[in-house]
């Protein structure tokens, strides 16, 4: 009997391997389809960079494995169909393609896809062909990032097989019609993810669209009008997201809000919530979500949404919140024990709002980033916070904190790469050289605290070190520079003495270096290398003596430098204009001397919008040819400046001007703020006509000089000019009437020169005080003593325009001739005055006259002192 089962076992080993052979064997998709994809790839070239997002944690160049000698099932990205072997997927994600995306692509002809992703390319700015709407069957489309661009077209809404649909980008570039994305919700009744972030929709949102929504992300689309409620009742919904749509009213609270435990995240941060009736314990009604008990809840970003009261206290039932983001409103009142009590909290934003007192104990200890920054809160420093293994970034700044520092306290926090503590009262004692331990540390916040005793000196991590406005004495140690990774070093406004160590020079990596407001002496010794970084060099406002490295010329990234209030003893250092960036130059309150001198055979700074050369020894003519050179002060209609600090998001960069007669600091410096100030000096001759050209200039002074002749009518054409100063010089003449035109001329000081005639009347002329024309015998009107007596100021001839007349007068007047015109005039001048005394003629037409003689006389006298000069 045993013999007669062998057989049949045989049997049914050998149709068992058959199945397994045959399920084995390879696809052989449609030889269409495999020439379609082959096509595809002839479209494209691979570019490294362009998948260069974040999202791409791999990068694969699937594409590079797709030959005719294969199965195109086989090849990296596509997926056939088990049965059939047709293509119904297609994985292109990350693949580094570049290139043009035509509309004729042979990718339309796959009709059998049923998942395409073509995330994370660089398609080139091509629009999205409308033939994607073709693919019927399709369920996944994603096409995130991948360089297209322009209008999406309406045929997507034809998809009613679509699960999920992505289609944004980090650059505003997609635009979807208002019609179409209602019809996209309401046809696409299967979709279960929709995520649109940073499409320009400008619609509000339907109220009919799929009851399968699991993930709805259409943050910064321009939505507005009423979140309908549906959204809340939806018993899928897991990932909410409509934040930064600043015009979309969210009504709460939602009585019948479904508390289903399927919604895990709640990003609606940047919108509209309107106020609730009371009682409500004073506070948006949002905050009231608090106390709602979703268990599954990990996510709530409600921040800068102009919240105000404080967080409800007693509330429970988010055991598995590991995100709450409250930032940027106005909420007050005590952090509440829950949040501190919270398990599995990771991230806690509650800055830029109003809370006080003490910050209790936390339970997690998954703590990764902490920002309780400009707030009212007062010490301690929790011990919990201090022993958080997995802490990256922690920012306590702008707060009432006074603990004595000891940087032993963050031992345990051996991730830590962020650690901001300014704005505070904290104190160190001497053990600070031990502080800094923390092997991943890159950036250290201090500013604007109660540090005393030498400087420390930070891990080699670190990249932006920022300890200005202590009381940090004794000298710059030269093993600052082992930092081989420092960007920034920020020192200013501290007692620290001595010399600028040499070796800062070689730090090629260094962008900012600012010992402002010390008491550092002694030449500046620093050597910068041709590799230099150096973007901002600030040594203001201490006792460097000597004269100006000329190393600097190396630094051509250099954008500001700051060499105000020192003892330098230097000419100027015209080989500055030789650096392409430089923006700001500060060379004010120095022992700097001798004239400054240009070349017209180079174009010399050509960025410089800030020049101050102000209180120093400068002497002999203004440089015309040096104001040629500004461009950066002349307003190109085709090429408008953009409206910026000047720095980077790290670092702004500030300087001490003297505007509108008061000395103030720019705290942060607009790249279109323009400035010359060549105040306190010994330049003499005239004011250079082509200073008009500058027609983005804000502020001028060149007062305190020895200037001669008359005001260039061309200022007249300074239409930013805000403030103008020329005053204590020797100019005369006439005030140009062009002077009156300049709209945003909120401060003027003409004072203490030798001005005469009336002064302007109308626009800003009519705010300005007294002072503002003082000094000056010769002039008559508002708001002088002396009256002009008429509103109606005479146009003004300038000296040169009287010369070109006479010059072109087509005769000569002979020396007898003149005298006896001279004479003449005289006479009948009398004769007209005797007549009006007579007859008493109005007041006016006397003045008119008086000054037509006077102009008259004026030109005589000018006309004969020629002749003599000439004779």
């Amino acid at each position: 009997m045993g013999n007669d089962k062998l057989p049949l076992l045989f049997l049914l080993c050998v149709i068992l391997c058959q199945l397994g052979f045959s399920s084995s064997l390879p696809y052989l998709c449609p030889e269409n389809q495999a020439l379609a994809l082959l096509e595809f790839k002839k479209m494209f070239t691979i570019d490294p960079f362009a998948s260069s997002f974040g999202e791409c944690k791999s990068k694969n160049q699937k594409t590079l494995s797709w030959n005719s000698s294969t199965d195109c099932c086989l090849w990296d990205g596509v997926s056939c169909d088990e049965k059939t072997s047709q293509v119904i997927e297609l994985d292109l994600s990350c693949s580094q393609l570049q290139g043009k995306f035509s509309s004729n692509s042979s990718i339309f002809q796959l009709s059998t896809l049923e998942r395409i992703d073509l995330s994370m390319n660089d398609f080139s700015g091509s629009r999205i062909p409308p033939n994607f709407g073709w693919f019927m069957s399709l369920t996944h489309l994603d096409l995130s990032n991948s360089g297209f661009t322009g209008q999406i077209p309406s045929e997507i809404s034809y998809l009613s097989k679509l699960h999920f649909l992505r289609i944004n980008d980090y650059a505003d570039g997609y635009r979807l019609e208002p019609y179409d994305f209602q019809r996209l919700l309401t046809n696409l009744t299967k979709l279960r993810e929709l995520d649109l972030y940073r499409v320009s929709i400008s619609s509000i949102i339907p109220q009919n669209f799929s009851s399968y929504l699991t993930t709805l992300r259409l943050p910064k689309t321009q939505l507005y009008g009423i979140l309908p409620e549906r959204v809340f009742h939806l018993p899928n919904m897991s990932f909410l997201d409509l934040s930064q749509n600043y015009q979309l009213v969210v009504r709460f609270p939602i009585i019948k809000w479904n508390s289903s435990a399927s919604l895990k995240d709640l990003y609606l941060y940047g919108v509209n919530f309107t106020k609730v009736p009371e009682p409500l314990s004073n506070f948006f009604g949002p905050i009231r979500l608090l106390n709602k008990n979703w268990t599954q809840l990990e996510s709530i970003l409600l921040s800068s949404n102009s919240l105000t009261g404080s967080i409800p206290s007693g509330v429970s039932g988010f055991q598995s919140l590991q995100s709450l983001l409250l930032s940027s409103n106005n909420l007050n009142g005590t952090i509440p024990s829950w949040i501190s009590s919270l398990p599995s909290l990771r991230y806690l934003d509650l800055s830029n709002n109003h809370f006080s007192g003490q910050i209790e104990e936390f339970k997690s200890e998954k703590l990764f980033w902490i920002n309780l920054g400009n707030n009212h809160l007062q010490s301690p420093i929790p011990n919990s916070l201090l022993n958080q293994h997995r802490l990256m970034f922690l920012n306590l700044s702008s707060n009432n904190f006074s603990d004595n520092l000891k940087f032993s306290m963050f031992s345990n926090s051996r991730i830590l790469g962020t650690l901001d503590l300014s704005y505070n009262s904290f104190s160190w004692t001497n053990e600070n050289q031990d502080l800094f331990n923390l092997s991943r540390l890159h950036d250290i916040d201090l500013r604007y605290n109660m540090l005393q005793g030498s400087l420390p000196i930070p891990p080699i991590s670190v990249q932006h070190f920022f300890i200005s406005h202590n009381k940090l004495s004794g000298h710059i140690p030269s093993t600052i520079c082992n930092l081989d990774s420092l960007a920034i070093l920020d020192l200013a406004s501290n007692s620290l003495k001595g010399v600028i160590p040499p070796c800062l020079g070689n730090m090629s990596r260094v962008e900012v270096l600012d010992v402002r407001d010390n008491n550092l002496s002694g030449t500046i010794q620093t050597n910068f290398s041709f590799e230099s970084s150096l973007r901002s060099f600030n040594l203001h406002g201490n006792k460097f003596e000597g004269k100006i490295p000329l190393s600097l010329i190396n630094c051509k990234q250099l954008e500001v430098l700051d060499l105000g209030n020192n003892e330098l003893n230097d000419t100027f250092p015209m080989w500055l204009g030789t650096l392409p960036n430089l923006m700001v130059l500060s060379l004010r309150s120095n022992k700097l001397h001798g004239p400054i001198r240009t070349s017209r055979t180079e174009t010399l700074f050509p960025q410089l919008q800030i020049i101050d050369l102000s209180s120093n020894g400068f002497n002999g003519d203004l440089p015309a040819y040096l104001f040629e050179n500004l461009r950066g002060m002349q307003k190109d209609d085709g090429n408008m400046k953009t409206r910026r600090y000047i720095g980077n998001m790290y670092y702004k960069d500030s300087i001490t001007i003297a505007s509108k007669g008061m000395s103030i600091q720019l705290v942060r410096i607009l790249s279109i703020y323009t400035t010359i100030d060549l105040s306190s000096n010994r330049f003499e001759g005239n004011i250079p006509s082509v200073i008009g050209d500058l027609n983005s200039l804000i502020v001028l002074n060149l007062s305190r000089n020895s200037l001669e002749g008359h005001i260039p009518t061309q200022l007249g054409s300074l239409s930013a000019v805000e403030s103008l100063d020329l005053s204590f010089n020797k100019l005369g003449g006439e005030i140009p009437v062009q002077l009156a035109s300049l709209t945003f001329l909120g401060f003027l000081s003409l004072s203490h020169n030798h001005l005469v005639g009336c002064i302007p009347s109308g626009n800003q002329f009519a705010t300005f005080q007294r002072s503002s024309f003082e000094g000056n015998d010769g002039l008559r009107g508002f708001p002088l003593s002396k009256d002009c007596g008429d509103s109606q100021v005479p146009q003004v001839t300038t000296p040169s325009t009287l010369d070109d007349l006479e010059e072109d007068s087509g005769f000569e007047i002979s020396w007898e001739a003149v005298l006896m015109g001279y004479g003449c005039g005289l006479i009948v001048g009398f004769s007209i005055i005797y007549i009006m005394l007579s007859i008493r003629k109005p007041t006016w037409l006397f003045r008119i006259i008086e000054d037509w003689g006077h102009r008259i006389v004026m030109r005589k006298k000018k006309k004969v002192s020629r002749h003599l000069r000439l004779e």
